[in-house]
């Protein structure tokens, strides 16, 4: 089975090591059998509403953000139709703060975000910064941990009634104050975590690819692979997350 990965701008939101998390989708599909194909799509270029299965948009700075936001921002009535039908959707960081109404970084200026997630995000004065854990519940009754690392001056704040991606266990997460992590509407996540973020939870990698799999029509149900490196750069970062102290 051919799988379609659309990687939304990959030559101005790339830092943090996102990239890694394209890898890792690429490698877990070629062990079960199938072809991750990987189609840039960047400033100018349509979004298909059909023929992608994950679309995935990294973390940027200020800059970059700034570049892309009208952009990105225009593709938003084409992106809901794809997510409409079955796509799935990954936003880490920059890329997560753009799904929402709009950013306003630290001079004021305001960059129009999609609108897809029910979320505001203003730059604060200081950063948060470190490792972080969250426990989330992507399918009912299934509580599992994410791992990862923070860097973000902006403070998201999700409108009454908006789902968040997870609960924070320790770590800022969205505002230093809510104790919620990230958004989710539908099969589209958006979050703050990175460093990256799926080579430590190869099991939304998994979930992922299994959304990926029921919009071609297939089993969802992907053979167990060996994950025990995976397993303990999971563990590690929950630890060093945990030893700061719980959630600030």
């Amino acid at each position: 089975m051919k799988l379609v990965v659309g990687h939304l701008y990959p030559d101005y939101l790339n830092i943090y090591a996102d990239r890694g998390n394209i890898a890792v989708l690429a490698r877990r599909a070629a062990w079960r059998g199938h072809e991750l194909e990987v189609r840039p799509l960047s400033v100018g270029d349509e979004i298909p509403r059909e023929g992608v299965d994950i679309f995935y948009v990294g973390g940027g700075q200020d800059r970059e953000q700034a570049l892309v936001a009208p952009d990105f921002a225009a593709k938003g009535g084409a992106l809901r139709v794809a997510l409409d039908r079955g796509a799935a959707l990954l936003a880490v960081c920059g890329g997560y703060q753009l799904l929402g109404r709009f950013y306003r970084d630290t001079n004021g200026v305001e960059q129009p975000g999609l609108g897809l997630f029910a979320h505001e995000t203003v730059a604060g004065e200081t950063r948060m910064i470190g490792d972080v854990l969250l426990e989330c519940e992507l399918e009912p009754g299934e509580r599992r941990t994410l791992a990862g690392f923070e860097n973000h001056a902006g403070r998201t704040r999700l409108d009454p009634g908006a789902t968040p991606l997870g609960r924070v266990v320790a770590g800022f997460g969205n505002d230093g104050e809510s104790g919620y992590e990230g958004c989710r509407l539908g099969l589209a996540l958006g979050t703050y975590l990175h460093g990256p973020l799926l080579p430590r939870n190869p099991w939304l990698a998994d979930w992922l690819l299994a959304r990926a799999l029921e919009r071609r029509g297939e089993s969802p149900d992907l053979a167990p692979l060996p994950d025990d490196l995976e397993r303990e750069a999971h563990e590690v970062a929950a630890r060093r997350a945990h030893e700061r102290g719980g959630r600030a």
